[in-house]
């Protein structure tokens, strides 16, 4: 078997593996715990077509779950840089807020090669990452277009407290919609951080519905089942990305 077989052979056994021990971390069996598990090879052409949506969905799930229990696969990224220099086979796009503590790569232990990313405060999208977007998916042939914010959002809060500050005004004015579609019965301020939380739920949400109704590449693609637009929310304490129905 040549070597490049051999190495997708092993990851092919590594991500069923490591699949099938996530899901028993995530059933609560007292006592289990992910072991400390490593590879070098980039996901390929194959293994990235031959994944469905809801797989990206779950492998972004599992990578979160193995975060938040500290056992994270043990990547090889110069051996992964050299897998994925003569070509990319991302399995997701990713939107998510410049936030310092909100590293999507990380938190989903991700590895290079395997996700495109866009970073902006707020994660609120505008014509050009839409465009890269419809890159990602129509093109290069990612299945999830991931929009993901967090709790404690700084771009949110300043919103909430119509803080002006240069072109930062205008990137604030694309998340005020969001304030005033929240429902919420406590105090609607920026001090209140539940009510911030809130608000940033409702920003992902109705990025969600921005991008459906721009990109008629992403919503046909959709509509098709060849790819899902879904949205999360990180949460500051405790590690988990929320995936909201």
């Amino acid at each position: 078997m040549a070597h490049s077989e051999q190495q997708n052979t092993s990851r092919r056994s590594l991500l069923k593996r490591t699949a099938g021990l996530s899901a028993l971390a995530m059933t609560g069996i007292a006592g289990f715990s992910l072991p400390a598990v490593s590879f070098a090879a980039a996901l390929s052409k194959e293994q990235r077509d031959n994944m469905t949506p809801d797989e990206v969905i779950a492998s972004l799930k599992a990578g979160n779950q193995r975060f938040r229990a500290g056992k994270m696969l043990q990547h090889d990224y110069l051996a992964q840089k050299r897998a994925s220099q003569k070509g990319q086979y991302p399995s997701a796009v990713i939107l998510s807020c410049i936030d310092s503590r909100a590293p999507a790569e990380i938190l989903l232990d991700a590895g290079i090669g395997e996700t495109f990313n866009s970073r902006v405060a707020g994660n609120v999208e505008n014509d050009d990452i839409l465009g890269s977007m419809e890159f990602a998916c129509a093109l290069a042939g990612a299945k999830l277009v991931l929009v993901m914010g967090h709790t404690s959002c700084g771009a949110v809060k300043g919103a909430i407290a119509n803080a002006e500050l240069g072109n930062l005004t205008g990137l604030l004015n694309k998340i005020k919609p969001a304030i005033a579609a929240t429902r919420y019965d406590g105090e609607r301020s920026a001090s209140n951080y539940d009510f911030v939380d809130a608000v940033a739920r409702t920003n992902v949400q109705m990025t969600l519905q921005d991008i459906r109704r721009r990109s008629s590449v992403l919503n046909k693609l959709e509509q098709e089942g060849k790819i899902k637009i879904v949205g999360a929310l990180y949460h500051l304490v405790g590690g988990k990305v929320e995936f909201l129905a």
